[in-house]
């Protein structure tokens, strides 16, 4: 991989370990980074069992590095490039943090975020316009929230 190490550094955390590279479905492929995180931090680590400021800092540590990287393998990869899946990582995650580690929330979340993902509701399609890593990242964001209210009253409707 050539240049500099700070190009390395975004094209590893923009891409999600050169997920984004995956030939088809990269932002699908890329979503799957998010659950396997969800799932081990929530098996391995008590703090982040359930909602709580663990998560918090976890998601804005995400949105800070990812905003950075992905602004810059936007000027490496191009405008809003396919390789850049940091934002489904952070996306799913947001979709994921307040629900039971259960296989049939983790499946639904992940259908939700894709279909939210790939249709932008308002205010997606705004949050893009702005342009940049940001925008990149926060776009994925509108639809984990959407996938997390959805998931969340079910929750509380069905169980």
């Amino acid at each position: 991989m050539t240049g500099t190490r700070s190009d390395r550094l975004a094209k590893v955390v923009g891409t999600s370990v050169f997920i984004g590279h995956f030939p088809i479905f990269p932002g699908t492929v890329g979503s799957l980074p998010g659950i396997l995180i969800y799932v081990l931090l929530s098996l391995k680590v008590e703090a982040f069992r359930g909602f709580g400021i663990a998560w918090l800092i976890l998601l804005a540590a995400i949105l800070l590095g990812g905003s950075l990287a992905a602004h810059r393998c936007e000027e490496l990869y191009g405008n809003d490039d396919k390789k850049i899946v940091i934002d489904e990582v952070w996306g799913m995650l947001i979709a994921l943090q307040a629900l039971p580690l259960a296989v049939k929330w983790i499946v639904a979340a992940f259908f939700l975020f894709r279909f939210f993902d790939i249709v932008k509701p308002p205010p997606a399609r705004k949050v893009e316009r702005v342009g940049g890593g940001v925008a990149i990242m926060l776009d994925d964001g509108v639809a984990g929230i959407y996938t997390a209210f959805i998931l969340y009253i079910l929750k509380i409707a069905f169980g």
